[in-house]
């Protein structure tokens, strides 16, 4: 019999939810009897001495709040529920059974497995569109969900309006599409070999109309006519400025070069080397090359008596292209006989000039010869009628940087120097001036306004304004190449900084 009731007092000792039997009264049930007056000791009125603190209880914590007429007071205490205690939970309803289970989730390796990722792959596709796993953080995939049948968007409109013109961001320079002037050139001859215009360092403007040379002052508008030939069989073939821009260097068709003075308005001189037409010029300081029909290219030292100093022979038909690269180290040269000459500013071992350099990729006349500003060893030519290409080389491997297709003859090429652009002058069938991006080579616009091929072109010192000259017997000058008013400000600080150290270290 002792044995059972062992056992019993076993079992109830090991169920924590059950009161433990002969066990002390809690505290809370022990603070209940006293102050009712049921424990053991003596009362409350016996228990009061001087100098011994009463024995009161304070498991009302909040002060009485009695109201007159109504009696006692309500007591604050403990729910008295059997069998329970507040710091232990009750396990009962624990979910002992899911929890471990999860524990021992992580690290079952068949969880691991490649079908159960997979699967877990195909769930995740079909449900979210996308791979859980691979997903980033504030990453929108897949396409909007479309709006319910019938339903209009209030923000629409306010939202859906294009940006007007004065809030639209600009994406490149703004370009005139119509010159800024035009002027008349009467019996300006139609000759794809000649070049019969240049703009010179002090603001004017040659043109040369059949027998007679014009100077046109871009600053005042003066019209100057500087000399007229009185052969009626001979015309002015070229004309170039001196880099100074106060002589003019004129060449004829009866093979002579002349040199003239604008300031007196008087020839120098008159230096004969040729046997033929001279229709293209170029400077280099002091020394002025001039090609003739003939395929030869002379050399002229104008502080001489004995002016020819050099004859270079690489062209066997004539020389209209013509011109030396801005460090004056070579001479570039474009010929009727589809050829492009790079020549050195200094004898070779045998005392002959020679070419460093022989392009033979156009299929035309090369008149078009420009140098890069910025880069002194590039050069663009382009081609005539027969060509029709733009092609860039780097004269010191002699490789073709790039070449496009202009769709129409070539005549002239000119360099920005405020922009990294080119401009060039064409033919058939547009008559069209474009515009280049370099060195993508991608076309930034078209001036169109002539009625017949650009003959030349030729550009003002401040390298903002072109102007072309062709066989519709007009020159039209455009505004092509105007700087940033920002960038024009900074520029002129700079120059103007600069000139004040000039003045300060002269004084």
């Amino acid at each position: 019999m002792a044995h059972f009731v062992f056992e019993a007092d076993l079992h109830g000792l090991l169920k924590l939810d059950t009161p433990i039997p002969n066990a002390p009264p809690a505290r809370w049930q022990r603070k209940a009897k006293e102050s009712a007056g049921l424990g053991p000791g003596p009362s409350p009125a016996a228990s009061m001495s001087p100098m011994k603190p009463a024995n009161r209880s304070y498991s009302g914590s909040k002060t009485p709040s009695k109201t007159p007429g109504k009696s006692g007071s309500k007591v604050q205490s403990t729910p008295t529920k059997a069998g329970g205690d507040r710091y232990i939970p009750n396990r009962s309803t624990m979910q002992m059974e899911m929890a471990n289970f999860l524990l021992t989730k992580e690290n079952d390796p068949a969880e691991n497995s490649p079908t159960k990722k997979e699967q877990q792959k195909s769930w995740a596709m079909n449900l979210n569109g996308f791979d859980v796993e691979e997903a980033k953080i504030l990453r929108l995939s897949g396409k909007p969900q479309n709006a319910p049948e019938g339903y209009q968007n209030n923000l629409k409109v306010l939202y859906s309006q294009k940006t007007t013109p004065a809030s639209s961001r600009k994406h490149g320079r703004y370009i005139p599409s119509m010159p800024d002037r035009i002027l008349d050139a009467p019996e300006i001859r139609n000759d794809y070999y000649l070049n019969l215009i240049d703009w010179s360092s002090q603001n004017f403007l040659a043109v040369a109309l059949d027998n007679c040379v014009y100077l046109w002052n871009h600053s005042s508008g003066e019209i100057i006519q500087l000399l007229q030939i009185e052969n009626p069989d001979d015309y002015v073939s070229s004309v170039s400025w001196i880099k100074e821009g106060n002589y003019l260097a004129v060449g004829t068709r009866n093979a002579e070069v002349q040199l003239w003075d604008i300031q007196q308005q008087k020839r120098l001189r008159n230096m004969t080397s040729h046997s033929s037409r001279v229709g293209s010029l170029s400077w280099n300081s002091y020394i002025l090359s001039s090609g003739s029909r003939t395929g030869h290219i002379h050399h002229h030292d104008v502080r001489v008596a004995e002016h020819h100093v050099a004859t270079l022979t690489g062209h066997t038909q004539e020389v209209c292209g013509l011109k030396w690269s801005l460090d004056g180290r070579y001479l570039a040269s474009g010929g009727n006989d589809n050829l492009v000459n790079i020549w050195p500013s200094v004898q070779g071992d045998s005392g002959d000039f020679t070419p460093v350099q022989t392009f033979t990729q156009h299929q035309g006349a090369v008149k078009a010869v420009a140098w890069c500003p910025w880069q002194s060893n590039v050069l663009a030519t382009g081609g005539g009628t027969s060509d029709r290409h733009i092609r860039i080389w780097n004269v010191c491997s002699g490789t073709c940087l790039s070449a496009v297709d202009a769709h129409s003859q070539v005549c002239s090429i000119l360099w920005s120097t405020t922009y990294k652009e080119f401009i060039s002058g064409h033919g058939f069938a547009q008559n069209q001036l474009v515009i280049w991006k370099y060195p993508t080579m991608a076309k930034v616009t078209e001036l169109r306004g002539h009625t017949a091929r650009v003959l030349n072109l030729t550009m003002s010192p401040d390298g903002v304004t072109v102007a072309s000259a062709a066989a519709d017997e007009t020159l039209r000058l455009w505004r092509c190449f105007e700087m940033d008013p920002i960038k024009k400000k900074e520029k002129e600080k700079a120059n103007s900084a600069k000139s004040s150290i000039i003045h300060q270290g002269i004084r």
